[in-house]
C-alpha cells in the first residue's frame, strides 16, 4: 500500500480564520479611525476651538497646508502640524473655561 499525504485543508482554514480575526480585531477598526480622524480635520476652519494631542487649547487662526495657527492667548499664536489636532470642540468651549 501507498502512504497517503495528508489533507492541506485543515491548515488552510487554520490560516484563513487567523487572517479573518486580524483583519477585524486590527485592520478595520484602524482604517475606520484613520478615516474619523480625516473627516475631523478637513471640518477644520478658522475660528474653529481646537485641543491638540498635547492639551494645548485654543482657536484655529489660519490653515496653510499641512500646518494650523492656533491662538493659544491674547496675541500668542503657535503653529502645528495638523495631525497634532486632537478634536475639534463645539463653539464657546473656550470661554466657558476661562
Amino acid at each position: 500500500m501507498e502512504p497517503t499525504q495528508p489533507s492541506l485543508w485543515p491548515t488552510f482554514v487554520i490560516f484563513g480564520g487567523l487572517f479573518l480575526f486580524m483583519y477585524f480585531m486590527i485592520i478595520r477598526p484602524q482604517n475606520k479611525r484613520n478615516a474619523q480622524i480625516s473627516d475631523m480635520l478637513s471640518k477644520l476652519e478658522k475660528g474653529s476651538e481646537v485641543i491638540a494631542a498635547s492639551g494645548i487649547l485654543g482657536k484655529v487662526k489660519d490653515i496653510s497646508g499641512a500646518y494650523v495657527s492656533i491662538e493659544i492667548g491674547e496675541n500668542n499664536i503657535i503653529k502645528l502640524q495638523k495631525s497634532a489636532i486632537a478634536n475639534i470642540l463645539p463653539k464657546g468651549t473656550i470661554d466657558s473655561i476661562k
